[in-house]
């Protein structure tokens, strides 16, 4: 079965190739200097013995040079080859090639030996000729795959710690979401209740505020609300602008009561609202208007969100640097599949709107 190795497999480096070279080259040495000693002949000088070419070619530098060659050979066809599937079958594969490879290379290493009439292991002896080499090859891939398995554990660990820190930010700014609004709500409803009765407005204003608190702490427990509710919360929201702007901000909403039992995501219209009122008709010394209209279409809710504000000559950048539309925009992508759409409002200003 084929499967997704995350681990990425490249092919060997120059300097890796020079690193296993190095590694069969030291152990060569080795064995070359051990053969030179239990064979004593007190006729040869040192280095004769010991630092000949033509001997450590013989004895040992041909028989190290071809564990070179067959471990690139098996780290190509049993891994290489194999990089797309699981590191439990490349393991069986690498397992089933070094004793194959290391009998082929033992036969043709005899056979370039044999002619030019140079000694090598023979009879039962010649099994140390396919035992040493697998005891290389098998300690290297097996420290190989054991390498792997490390970098790729501590992979997953550096994922998993990654994972559970956002997860913790997470439900950390979810605690922080729910305690300071429904701490502020408490604060205004106590402040409210303490203001004489005269002051009418400024309970009025209060009480509309602690409002939108509210609904804004019940808009994190739930996916939707009814048409109705959001638009409780959006005519509040928009009041308490008015009493910032008084006549300088003119409010329109357009909804037939059939639709008041619709569902729809909360908080979906306000960060519109908002920015109508914030980059649209705030600088303007006349001020101006807002209107939302919702209806029926072809089955689906249709919203536009009108303002007579200084409108935008480039929308797309508008799309790119508003939070409010950014994360409506993706919430109707998400949650709808839907699109919203930013046009040029008449006389001025702009225009959104949608369906779902």
């Amino acid at each position: 079965m084929i499967t997704e190795n995350r681990f990425k497999l490249k092919l060997p480096s120059s300097r890796e190739l020079l690193g296993i070279f190095l590694f069969y080259l030291f152990f060569a040495i080795i064995y070359h200097i051990v053969l030179g000693y239990i064979n004593y002949d007190p006729d040869r000088s040192f280095a004769d013995k010991y630092l000949g070419l033509s001997d450590f070619w013989e004895r040992a530098g041909m028989q190290y040079l071809f564990f070179f060659v067959g471990s690139i050979f098996i780290w190509f066809a049993g891994i290489w080859l194999f990089r797309s599937f699981s590191t439990a079958v490349q393991i069986v594969v690498t397992t089933l090639l070094i004793p194959a490879v290391i009998y082929v290379l033992r036969v043709i290493r005899y056979a370039i030996l044999d002619s030019y009439e140079i000694w090598h292991l023979q009879g039962p002896s010649a099994v140390w000729d396919l035992y040493i080499p697998s005891l290389f090859l098998g300690i290297q891939f097996g420290c190989f795959f054991a390498y792997r398995y490390f970098k790729e554990n501590q992979r997953k660990l550096k994922i998993e710690g990654e994972l559970r820190q956002a997860a913790l930010k997470s439900e950390l700014a979810a605690i922080k979401a729910q305690l300071n609004p429904h701490f502020l709500y408490n604060v205004f409803n106590t402040i409210n209740a303490s203001l004489p009765a005269e002051n009418e407005r400024t309970r009025n204003m209060i009480a509309q505020l602690a409002d939108i608190f509210r609904y804004q702490l019940q808009a994190t427990k739930t996916d939707t609300v009814t048409l109705k509710e959001e638009l409780d919360f959006v005519r509040k929201y928009l009041n308490l602008e008015k009493e910032r702007f008084e006549e300088r901000l003119e409010i329109n909403i357009h909804v037939d009561e059939s639709l008041l039992r619709e569902k729809v995501p909360p908080m979906l219209l306000q960060p519109l609202v908002e920015n109508s009122i914030k980059h649209g008709i705030a600088s303007l010394i006349q001020g101006g208007s807002i209107t939302i209209e919702i209806f029926k279409q072809n089955g689906k809710l249709k919203f536009i969100i009108a303002d007579t504000g200084v409108g935008v000559v480039d929308k797309t950048d508008l799309m790119n640097k508003g939070i409010g539309l950014t994360n409506t925009r993706l919430r109707l992508q998400k949650m709808y599949n839907a699109s919203m759409e930013i046009l040029d409002n008449e006389p001025q200003g702009l225009k959104i709107q949608f369906e779902i």
